[in-house]
């Protein structure tokens, strides 16, 4: 095996394309600079009982429930499901959907949004899934929510959920 080039010299380094001048870089635009406008999105339950219409309700967006986005809705797609064992697998299929391209042409998966199915903190095993999910797709997590279980929809959203509040274009982040 030759580890030096022809000359020995060094090691051969191949290059693609013209070498000489370069191409000047376009002026550096900050990512404050550019404000985008408010998102819309489509929630999408991954199973029933996962929050799609509650999140629809705090967030903004369009609450498909279980079914796909239509053509006259958002084509991002924000799936929904909660943290209990069945959620997440379900989240899991949902998310090998679109990576197997088996989700209807033009839709965009721009993350899953995982509702807390109790309050307190995860048991390992679930927390395990979840870090799995977090390795392929962006994963929001949304708190448990007394008010909401009672149907009281009219505050904020929970604190520690502005990302979600940012990329679903909704107002009141905290």
């Amino acid at each position: 095996m030759r580890t030096t080039g022809g000359d020995g010299r060094g090691p051969e380094i191949w290059i693609r394309g013209p070498v000489g001048a370069t191409t000047p870089a376009p002026p550096y635009d900050p990512p404050a600079a550019r404000v985008p406008g408010p998102r819309r999105c489509s929630w999408v339950a991954v199973h029933g009982g996962a929050g799609a219409t509650t999140l629809a309700a705090v967030y903004g967006g369009h609450d498909c429930g279980r079914d796909w986005p239509g053509p006259d809705v958002p084509a991002s797609v924000l799936l929904v499901a909660r943290t209990h064992a069945g959620g997440l697998a379900a989240a899991a299929r949902a998310v090998d959907a679109f990576r197997r391209g088996e989700a209807p042409h033009g839709l965009g998966l721009d993350a899953v949004v995982l509702v807390a199915d109790a309050p307190g903190r995860l048991p390992r095993p679930l927390a395990v899934r979840v870090r799995c999910l977090e390795e392929v797709v962006a994963v929001h997590r949304v708190p448990w929510v007394p008010a909401w279980r009672l149907g009281d929809l009219t505050g904020p959203p929970p604190r520690g959920t502005g990302p979600l509040v940012r990329l679903a274009g909704a107002t009141g982040v905290r």
